[in-house]
C-alpha cells in the first residue's frame, strides 16, 4: 500500500493508495456537532496536530438502526449510527491522483428519509468513478431532529447548512486532491436527490457547483416553517421538555429515536398536512427540508433565482414504490383501504387511485397504491422540477426490473456507482454490464462536460430510459399530478403551457 498526504485548511491527512485510486476517509469538514453544538448550525473543522490518518472510515450521523425486515437495504444504507470519535460530519475522497490538477468533481449526498444513511454505505464506493478521472466524495450530514427541527430562536434546515458547509469545504480543499473546484457536480438520490433540488434554490449554496443530478427527487417535498415547527411542538411533547434547543440538547440520541418513530408509526400522528390537506411527506417522511428561512427563502412550485447557468440532470425509476415507503404492507390492501390510505394526506385520493387501475378487474388495490405513489410522490413533480429548472435540464428514467423489487426506489444507484456486485441482495445476479456502462458513463459524461448524452427536456419532451437497451423514449410520465395543490399552481400551469406551445408538443401522459 502507498500512502499519500495532502493539506487541508485544519491539517494534513494521509489516504491509501491502492489499485491506481488513493482513498481519503473520514475527512472533517466541520467541527463535531456535539454538547452545546447540537441543533446548532456547523462550525469550521478544529484543527489537528501533526498527519491524520484517513484510511478508515469516519463516525456516521446519530440513526435509528435499520428494521429487521428491511436489512436487504443495508447496501444503500450503511452501516448504521457508527459513534466513533462524534466527528461525523465528515466526507470520503476517491482521486485518481491526488498530484493532478483539474479533474471533474462530483459530490453524493445521501438517502434515508432525512432518517438513516451515510457516505459510507458500499453502493457509493468511489473507486469506479477515480478509475475514470473523476474526485469522488461522499458526505455525511445530520439527520433526524438533529438536522431538521425548527427550535425557537434557532436555525432550521441544519442537514442542509451541514451540507452546504461541505461543498465550501470542496470548494477550499478539493484542488489538493486533483480535483477543479470550478466544475464541480453535485448530486444525490432519495431525500439525498430531494437535498439537491433545493440546494438548486437556496442563495447559501448559490456559486458552489456547476451541475446537478436528482435522482428519485424534486423541489416540491418540504413543509412551510409553520409546519415545522408544528412538528418540532410535536416531538417536544412526545418527549415531555419544553420546546428548546436546551432541552433537546439534554435528551439522549436513543430517546430521540424512539420518540420519531412514535410520531412516525402510531397514532394520534402530528397533523402535517397544509391548507390544501396535503402532507407532502405522504406520512412516510416525518422530517424534510423547510422553506420561508434563510436557506430556503422560496416557497415550492417556483423557479429557482440562484440556478440559471447550472445544468440538471434529473430522473426517477420506473415502479418506485415498490420498495420501502409501505409497500410491503399494501400486499392485503382492498379498494377501501387503499383509498382510506392515500386520503389521509391527498384530498383526491379515489380519483388518482381509480387513474392507476383500482377498479381495474387485472389489477390489485396494491397495485394502483404503489403506482399512484410512484406518480404523486416522484415521477410527476420530478418532470415538473425539470421544466422549472432555468438551466438547461435532462430527463432519465431506470426502468430495468430487478427480480424480485422491479424497477423499484434505488435501484439506479449501484449501477451509477458501478458497484452492483456489492449490491446482490438487492438487484439479484442479472444485472446487465451494458447497464452499468451506459449509465456510469452518463454520469461521468454530465460531470465533465455538461451533456449526458441525449437533448434537453425542455426542447423535446424526452428522457432516456434505462433498461437492458437504453434508449431515448418520449417521456410518458404524467406533469399534473399533484400539480393542482402547490401554492402557485397557476404559475406552474402556465409555465408548462408556454413550454408545450414553444416545443409544438403536447404533454405525454398527462
Amino acid at each position: 500500500m502507498v500512502v499519500h498526504t495532502v493539506s487541508t485548511g485544519a491539517g494534513k491527512l494521509s489516504g491509501a493508495h491502492t489499485d491506481g485510486v488513493t482513498r481519503f476517509l473520514g475527512v472533517p469538514y466541520a467541527a463535531a456537532p456535539v454538547g452545546d453544538s447540537r441543533f446548532a448550525p456547523p462550525a469550521p473543522a478544529e484543527r489537528w496536530e501533526g498527519t491524520r490518518e484517513a484510511t478508515e472510515y469516519g463516525a456516521t450521523a446519530p440513526q435509528p438502526g435499520l428494521h429487521p425486515a428491511h436489512t436487504y437495504l443495508a447496501p444503500l444504507v450503511g452501516p448504521g449510527w457508527v459513534t466513533g470519535d462524534g466527528h461525523y460530519l465528515n466526507l470520503n475522497v476517491w482521486t485518481p491522483d491526488p498530484g493532478t490538477s483539474g479533474l471533474p468533481v462530483m459530490v453524493y449526498i445521501h438517502g434515508g428519509g432525512f432518517m438513516i444513511g451515510s457516505g459510507s454505505a458500499p453502493a457509493f464506493d468511489g473507486t469506479a468513478f477515480a478509475r475514470d478521472g473523476v474526485v469522488l466524495v461522499t458526505v455525511n450530514y445530520r439527520l433526524g431532529a438533529a438536522g431538521f427541527l425548527a427550535l425557537p430562536g434557532g436555525s432550521t434546515n441544519i442537514g442542509l447548512r451541514d451540507q452546504i458547509a461541505a461543498l465550501h469545504w470542496v470548494r477550499d480543499h478539493i484542488a489538493g486532491f486533483g480535483g477543479n473546484p470550478d466544475n464541480v457536480t453535485v448530486f444525490g438520490e432519495s431525500a439525498g436527490g430531494t437535498s439537491v433540488a433545493f440546494l438548486l434554490h437556496s442563495p447559501k449554496a448559490s456559486g458552489l457547483f456547476r451541475r446537478a443530478i436528482v435522482q428519485s427527487g424534486h423541489d416540491e417535498m418540504a413543509r412551510p416553517l409553520a409546519l415545522t415547527e408544528k412538528l418540532t411542538h410535536a416531538l417536544a411533547q412526545r418527549l415531555a421538555i419544553p420546546t428548546t434547543a436546551v432541552a433537546f440538547r439534554a435528551k439522549p440520541e436513543a430517546e430521540m429515536f424512539r420518540a420519531q418513530a412514535a410520531l412516525l408509526r402510531n397514532e394520534p400522528r402530528p397533523d402535517l398536512r397544509d391548507d390544501n390537506g396535503v402532507d407532502p411527506g405522504h406520512r412516510r417522511a416525518l422530517f424534510l427540508p423547510t422553506t420561508g428561512d434563510d436557506v430556503l427563502p422560496d416557497p415550492i412550485g417556483v423557479p429557482s433565482t440562484h440556478s440559471h447557468d447550472v445544468d440538471l440532470m434529473i430522473g426517477t425509476t420506473r415502479e418506485e414504490a415498490n420498495l420501502g415507503l409501505g409497500a410491503d404492507e399494501f400486499a392485503g390492501f382492498d379498494a377501501c383501504r387503499a383509498v382510506a390510505e392515500l386520503a389521509a394526506t391527498y384530498p383526491d385520493a379515489e380519483a388518482l387511485l381509480d387513474r392507476h387501475g383500482l377498479h381495474d378487474p387485472a389489477a390489485t388495490a396494491a397495485h394502483a397504491l404503489t403506482s399512484a405513489y410512484t406518480d404523486l410522490l416522484f415521477r410527476s413533480p420530478s418532470r415538473r422540477t425539470a421544466l422549472r429548472h432555468p438551466g438547461r435540464s435532462y430527463v432519465y428514467e431506470f426502468a430495468w426490473r430487478a427480480p424480485q423489487h422491479g424497477a423499484a426506489h434505488g435501484l439506479d444507484v449501484p449501477f451509477v456507482f458501478d458497484t452492483t456486485d456489492a449490491c446482490r441482495v438487492l438487484i439479484g445476479e442479472a444485472a446487465p454490464d451494458a447497464l452499468t456502462h451506459a449509465m456510469h458513463e452518463a454520469w461521468v459524461g454530465f460531470a465533465t462536460h455538461g451533456a449526458p448524452g441525449w437533448p434537453s427536456y425542455g426542447d423535446t419532451r424526452k428522457a432516456m430510459r434505462f433498461d437492458a437497451d437504453p434508449q431515448l423514449c418520449a417521456d410518458d410520465a404524467p406533469l399534473d399530478i399533484g400539480a393542482e395543490f402547490l401554492p402557485d399552481a397557476t404559475s406552474t400551469t402556465q409555465s408548462s403551457s408556454r413550454a408545450d406551445h414553444k416545443n409544438r408538443t403536447p404533454i405525454v401522459g398527462a
